[in-house]
């Protein structure tokens, strides 16, 4: 059941290395794909993803590690996805987070008719990907399904994303699966201002085969630009937000009896030096 997985250190440099090892070595060289396999809640959050997702299953498994171990723990936020074609991961989210996640809602935000449009000279995917998609069959099972938490948000995140960023306040997971660099350098943009202290940002294609692109704004945007470290590179690549600490003030609060400290000091030098030049004989 996974209860030897607990809170992590405090935060260095942005990222908890202990935390990114225990799950990301742990399911790639651990027991913990067979832990979790076992585990209850997995298995009835991942029925509800079959034939919905091209999520693949240790991706679906460390979502389950955050969702379940991790974010409990943090201050109360949503969870936003960015790309839920089919519903798959959606659905598997919104199933945890009902459990584990009193109040808080998963917000899906996708066109729900493939990729809009892409950069040729950067993306590998194209206007009309994962356009095999039904947006009235994936409502009509999240009712059936009785995910009431689940958000479907349907359209361009340039039309969208906004609204439902200021409808869910603070969100403590961003879930982008998006697979071209405009649209994760977007969602990365649009939702960081909104991301509780410690929270993750979970992308998903930055470290595929065929994303070079979403790889590209993750390098320029979360790396270069803000100068965020990983906490983990598998099965994704995970971030956390650290606001920066506020800056000291070049110009503090002036001590009183300092200043006059200062004054007597500089006219009692002035003095003895205008005695020493006998300016200030008699």
């Amino acid at each position: 059941m996974l209860e030897d997985l607990q809170w992590g250190a405090e935060l260095v440099g942005g990222r908890s290395i202990r935390d990114g090892y225990r799950r990301g070595w742990g399911l790639e060289h651990g027991d913990l794909r067979e832990k979790i396999a076992a585990d209850p809640d997995f298995q009835s959050a991942a029925k509800l993803a079959e034939g919905r997702s091209v999520v693949g299953i240790d991706k679906l498994m460390n979502l389950f590690l955050l969702v379940k171990f991790f974010l409990p723990k943090l201050p109360f936020g949503h969870i936003m996805e960015f790309g839920s074609f089919r519903g798959g991961s959606a659905f598997f989210l919104a199933s945890l987070a009902a459990r584990f996640l009193p109040g808080a809602r998963v917000y899906a935000l996708d066109t729900f008719s493939g990729i809009p449009e892409s950069d040729a000279s950067v993306d590998a995917h194209g206007a009309g990907d994962f356009d095999n998609t039904d947006f009235d069959e994936i409502a009509s099972s999240a009712k059936r399904f009785g995910l009431h938490n689940l958000r479907l948000v349907r359209g361009k995140f340039s039309d969208t994303a906004g609204t439902a960023i200021a409808e869910a306040g603070t969100l403590a997971l961003v879930h982008i699966d998006c697979d071209t660099h405009e649209s994760v350098k977007f969602a990365y943009q649009v939702s960081k201002r909104c991301l509780v202290h410690g929270g993750y940002f979970v992308f998903d294609d930055s470290i595929g085969s065929s994303c070079i692109g979403a790889t590209q704004a993750v390098e320029q945007e979360v790396i270069q630009r803000d100068k965020r470290l990983s906490e983990q590179i598998f099965p994704h690549h995970v971030f956390r937000n650290q606001p920066s600490r506020p800056r000291r003030s070049i110009h503090p609060k002036v001590n009183t009896w300092n200043v006059v400290l200062a004054v007597s000091l500089t006219a009692l030098i002035c003095a003895l030096v205008l005695v020493r030049m006998g300016w200030g004989a008699p």
